[in-house]
């Protein structure tokens, strides 16, 4: 098997993970064709024990001195530990230990000790985030540790590793979590071994820390496009005894289309979904590398509720002085139907953990009494509690759905455009708090992190960079002037509100929607500080930490700012011909085109009959009935537009069916119909500028 894939010049490998499902295999000792059954209960006997002795290891170094030691790199001697987790482990002394009168190999209880190495390790920097947290509490009668004053924050970063990349909302959710441990006993804890449980073993077989003698893994020798081969060793018996209770197990299983032929492969990882083995497998496929700075041509996109992406182009000129010029023609994505159905089934989970609840209060109650729980209730509660997990995986995928479908609506606006930057807003410090019940709920169930992990994620194949830009300011200040906006509900209404945005500069007169005013902000600011951007080694990501007041600079908006160069500055278009109507318009007789029933005034009898215009046929009743939502809907969802009459479909009926975007203009450097054709960004067609559904 392949683990490298050959790189070329200005190429990197991206590495990936991809789910795969199996259904049978084989026992090379007896020859027994296994079943789907039975193939997930011998691994589920691996995952087991390895979950058993990662428990154990995890359990017993879940203190301060052994995070500490294990996160300082060195052993007890002063020797470096090496990368690897399961040799770390080994090198301290922290090795796993099967139980008692079974028998384990040594590459099963090194995964064990590499998924302990793994939680032990990424535990150090939650420890400095708690340390920090405790050691900066706020003491006093009025003092609240959720809102703390500006010398209090300054004081937390400073203790904090790093703290002025670190979001404010994870600090305020360290907070809750030892201000709900201090209502509870009265104290603060000691660190976050008291405030935590030792974590478990994840219930899965990460085969990446074992070797040849335990697993293999190769494309089908047939057909290596579509079909690979798995072949480890498994326990035949929940408690194995001897060597001989270990079979290799030959899995065939087909490769998801996402793999391409060239990718390298790795080991997998196992694990059950309902009821069946999933596998989990990681591959490296080479791509062009995204640069940090040096963009000429970018698109940045706002967030929004109602309309979930607001984006455009801009481009930066060359010069002594350079300028940032956009057509702002703006984009859309509007979800409104899929949070419409997410919203519903919110409600619909909400109530049916609140009828739990109260089922389980009862046995609760019965219990305390002595008394046996009622079989019915029991089978009530049971039945509650299934629905709600099917809830959740429903609402899981349609956010993991929409996180896709807005990952690919960008990152194919911007092939379409041919830039090589995506700007996004930084917004994981907003919190929902204060907006109203509805608000709040709406932005605290956002994706937006699962929307910027999967537009890394596919805009890392055509090698355009994700760059985070700081959100300070971006809605509120005019992209054309930088004077403070006035915002209204609505351009023809003087109702505050925050829709519309107006700049109260007579000079300048900018009048548009918040977000389209916001995403000309964001490119703006990322195109002008490109040179500060940073790569953070958290979260892979390109990030913009800071802004310097004197690189915000205004945008010019011009008709087509074309394909700029660094070295030829953009040339203004010439103004536009005046065509405002100055009289009225003339009526000009179409050929062809006159009615004929009922018959036009001076038409001779040779030429047909006259008369009265036909009633037409009588109207018939619908011979199918359309799915249409009888209660009522939330106020934020969007009606059917007439232009778009999808059969058998209505508000909240399906996903792909309510989600509209807006085509992706090419302004003449090309067919954007052909960036698509492959399947690889949203299904659109240039349409005049008016919407498409995808």
């Amino acid at each position: 098997m392949r683990r490298k894939v050959q790189l070329g010049e200005g190429e990197t490998g991206r590495v990936a993970c991809a789910s795969a499902s199996a259904f049978r295999g084989l026992d090379t000792v007896t020859g027994e064709v296994l079943g789907a059954d039975a193939l997930s209960e011998r691994v589920g006997w691996l995952t087991a024990l390895v979950e058993s002795m990662c428990a154990e290891v995890t359990g017993a170094r879940w203190n301060r001195p052994d995070l500490a030691r294990l996160a300082s790199g060195r052993d007890l001697s002063g020797q470096r530990l090496p990368s690897h987790a399961w040799m770390a482990m080994r090198m301290l002394g922290w090795a796993a230990s099967a139980p008692e009168g079974v028998y384990v190999p040594d590459r099963v209880r090194r995964i064990a000790e590499e998924q302990a190495g793994r939680a032990l390790r990424s535990a150090w920097w939650r420890t400095q985030i708690t340390d920090a947290v405790l050691a900066t509490w706020p003491t006093g009668p009025d003092a609240d540790p959720i809102r703390r004053t500006g010398a209090e924050w300054e004081a937390l970063r400073a203790a904090c590793p790093d703290g002025q990349a670190v979001a404010a909302s994870i600090l305020r959710a360290r907070t809750r979590q030892a201000a709900a441990f201090h209502a509870a006993r009265g104290r603060l804890p000691a660190d976050i071994c008291e405030l935590e449980a030792a974590p478990g073993g994840g219930r899965q077989v990460v085969l990446a820390a074992a070797d040849k003698q335990l697993a293999t893994l190769a494309r089908c020798e047939d057909d290596p496009a579509r079909y690979a081969v798995l072949t480890v060793r498994l326990p035949v018996r929940p408690d194995p005894r001897t060597r001989g209770d270990w079979h290799p197990v030959v899995i065939r299983f087909r490769l998801p289309p996402t793999i391409p032929l060239t990718a390298a492969l790795h080991a997998p990882t196992l694990r059950l979904r309902g009821g069946r083995l999933c596998l989990d497998v990681a591959h490296t496929t080479a791509v062009p590398q995204a640069r940090r700075d040096g963009h000429v041509r970018a698109v940045a996109f706002d967030y929004g509720l109602n309309t979930l992406l607001t984006g455009g182009t801009l481009t930066l000129t060359g010069g002594v002085q350079p300028h940032v010029l956009t057509d702002a023609r703006p984009v859309f994505l509007r979800v409104d139907g899929v949070l419409a159905k997410v919203d519903r089934l919110r409600i619909q989970a909400e109530q049916v953990w609140a009828r739990a609840a109260h089922l389980q209060t009862l046995t609760d109650g019965h219990a305390a009494r002595g008394r046996r729980p009622d079989p019915l209730t029991a089978a009530k509660l049971a039945v509650l509690r299934t629905e709600h997990a099917r809830l959740g995986r429903k609402r899981g995928r349609l956010n993991e759905q929409l996180a896709q479908t807005a990952a690919r609506f960008m990152v194919g606006h911007a092939r379409a455009v041919r830039a090589s930057v995506i700007y996004l807003e930084d917004l994981r410090d907003m919190e929902a708090r204060g907006k109203g019940r509805t608000l709040n709920t709406r932005l605290s169930q956002s994706v937006r992190g699962q929307i910027v992990t999967h537009t890394r994620h596919q805009a890392a194949k055509y090698g355009i960079a994700v760059v985070i830009v700081p959100a300070r300011g971006t809605s509120r200040y005019c992209p054309a002037c930088l004077t403070a906006f006035r915002h209204r509900a609505a351009p023809d209404r003087t109702t505050p509100g925050w829709k519309w945005a107006i700049c109260p500069n007579a000079a300048c007169g900018y009048s548009a929607d918040r977000d389209v005013a916001a995403w000309q902000r964001i490119g703006a600011r990322g195109l002008r500080h490109q040179h500060l951007t940073v790569l953070d080694r958290a979260s892979d990501t390109y990030v913009i930490r800071r802004t310097v007041e004197e690189l915000d600079q205004p945008v010019r908006h011009t008709t087509q700012p074309g394909p700029a160069t660094p070295a030829e500055p953009q040339q203004q278009p010439a103004s536009a011909a005046d065509r405002t109507k100055a009289g009225p318009t003339r009526n000009r007789p179409v050929p062809r085109k006159r009615r004929r029933v009922p018959a036009p005034p001076g038409t001779s009898a040779a030429a047909g009959p006259g008369g009265k215009r036909p009633a037409g046929r009588m109207p018939q009743p619908p011979t199918r009935r359309t799915q249409r939502r009888r209660r009522r809907q939330a106020p934020h969802t969007m009606s059917t537009p007439t232009r778009h009459q999808p059969r058998g479909a209505r508000l909240g009926a399906g996903f792909h069916l309510h989600t509209h975007a807006t085509p992706h203009h090419t302004d003449g450097m090309g067919d954007s119909r052909s960036l698509f054709s492959t399947g690889t960004g949203p299904k659109t067609q240039p349409h005049a500028g008016k919407p498409k559904l995808i």
